[in-house]
This record gives C-alpha cells, structure tokens and sequence, in this order.
C-alpha cells in the first residue's frame, strides 16, 4: 500500500479513476481478501488504482460505543495486515457527527463522483450509508448508472459451508477455538504493540514478562495462551501469554504479558507481533502469589508440551 488518505479535505481525484471498496476490514480475514483480490485483478485489468475506503472509529463504535463489539484489529494493525495486498491507496475517513448526518446523496457525490472518480466499487449488498442509513446497494447501482461507474456485491467467501465474518472469529476467539480462528483469518490471530515497562513482579516470581499495553476499549479475548513472538531477531520465539486484568494482583486496564521461553535479552521499546496458537485455560484468581507461580509453571510445560507436540 502506498498511501494513506485522511478525510474529504484531502481527496484528490485521478483524471482516469480508481476501483474501491468500502467497509471496516476488521481483521482483515479470509472474505475481506477475496475482496481485496477481486478489486486488485479489476484495476489491474483497467490499468487503475485499487483504493479502500474505511472509518475511523468504526460506525459502530461511534453510535454505540459502549455496546460496540471488541475490534479484531487495531487501526495500526489492520494497515500492516492491508500491507501485503496490491492496494494503491487507504482512504480513511473520520466517523463523526458531521459524517453521520450527511445524506446518501452527498456521500455518492462529495466521495465516490467528485472524492475519487470511482469506476468500479465492490460492496456488500446489505451495505447501508448516509443519514439515517437511507443509501443502500441499489442506490449505488442508480448513482453508479448515473455517473459511470459500475457497482458489484463481494463474493461471499465460506469456510466449511458457512460465511466468513468479523462476528464468526470473535464468537471463536471467545470460545477458546484458535483453529477456527486461523481458518477464517487464513493466519493465526495476533495482536502487536510496544514492549513497555510493567511492575517487574513477573520478575520476582521467576517468570519475567514482556508487557504490552493493548490500547483497546475491549479485547476479542482473555486467558492464558501457548504464543509465538515475532519481531525481533531469533523469531519465532516461544512463550506462554496473559491476556486479561490480572485477577490476582489487580488491573484496571487489559495488558498483555508475554514470558518467553529461554530468553534473557532487552527489548524494551520494540514492537513485536504476538501469536495466539492454543488456549491453555481462563484467567483466574488465586488466593496468594505462591498459588499464581505454581500456576505459571503449569502453564508454561503446558506451553512446552504444545510446541514439542506441534
């Protein structure tokens, strides 16, 4: 990907078009490749820049935010996972209230017509836009009659006769099953951030961590994982991670903490990718830390025993 694009302001339309795409992309998951591969053979047939057009934050998250379901994907994630495909262009565009009341028509006119030039746009056909949702796909199709452009639904993409979806992997991730996950992401899950300094108790129990602050309203899962760290020389390098409050010792925000097999270097301050590959058990709270470092040992042959047997 070669360019992120942030709001209207800055839009600049090519003389020839672009093909695009709408839609949050969380996950970036098996159906959302489909897509992306549809749209990138499209522009290369019409010699014309593939562009995705996407919201920050997700419509949900704006109406509803305390409702809204945890994100797959940060934004920063969601660019790096976007990375590997041949799209030319991100178009991201700032989910506010000024956006929530433009009309359907405005949103055709101000993005696709004049925004972008759009020649091609593949969408949902359950896609609703505009004030009050009032745009769908069959209005697209009479703009795109009315101003040159030709509007087609997103294949629907199936793993074992049912759709791939952003609400499929999060019911997985919830349930513990990381090889559903995998199959409908076509990867394992992950979650990457900044290793920044914690309170050093991994440390004093004999299982130092690498804690990386997650900056999400909610996560898409909790407990205690077998994980691959990537990022940092010597990848892939086993461990066993944490994914939740602490329960024992007390947090107010989520944290993940990631104790590396056999691994003694600094690496404060790089930012690594972390695999969840198998869920060894719930998060728990145990009555004193000497029950918690039992349960770390546990976990951690759990862990071992997982990679020798993988």
């Amino acid at each position: 990907m070669q360019k992120i694009i942030r709001g209207f302001h800055n839009l600049s339309a090519s003389p020839a078009g672009c093909v695009a795409t709408i839609g949050n992309f969380d996950g970036v998951h098996l159906g959302h490749q489909a897509v992306l591969n549809q749209l990138a053979m499209k522009g290369d047939t019409l010699g014309l820049p593939a562009v995705i057009i996407t919201f920050e934050p997700q419509p949900n998250e704006f109406f509803s935010p305390d409702k809204a379901p945890a994100r797959l994907s940060r934004f920063r994630e969601k660019v790096e996972a976007l990375r590997c495909y041949s799209i030319q262009q991100l178009c991201v565009l700032k989910f506010n209230k000024k956006l929530a009341q433009m009309t359907a028509e405005d949103f055709i006119r101000q993005l696709l017509v004049d925004g972008l030039n759009v020649r091609y746009l593949v969408v949902g056909d359950d896609f609703k836009f505009g004030k009050n949702r009032q745009g769908d796909f069959a209005m697209l199709q009479q703009a795109g009659e009315q101003h040159g452009f030709q509007v087609v639904n997103m294949h629907t993409f199936s793993v074992d006769n049912m759709r791939v979806s952003s609400t499929r992997i999060r019911q997985a991730l919830h349930s513990g099953d990381l090889v559903l996950a995998e199959k409908l992401l076509g990867r394992p899950y992950r979650m990457s951030g900044r290793v920044a300094h914690g309170d050093k108790r991994g440390r004093t129990l004999g299982f130092p961590t690498a804690n990386i602050h997650l900056h999400r309203r909610k996560v898409p899962l909790s407990g205690v994982y077998a994980v691959q760290l990537f990022g940092i020389a010597g990848e892939p390098i086993q461990g066993v991670a944490n994914v939740g409050v602490r329960p024992t010792v007390g947090s107010e925000k989520a944290l993940l903490e990631v104790h590396l097999f056999d691994f003694d270097r600094d690496i404060y301050g790089e930012h690594v990718q972390i695999f969840f590959l198998q869920k060894l058990r719930e998060e728990q709270k145990f009555a004193d830390l000497t029950e918690l470092t039992k349960q770390i040992e546990q976990d951690c042959q759990r862990a071992k025993a997982y990679f020798a047997n993988a």
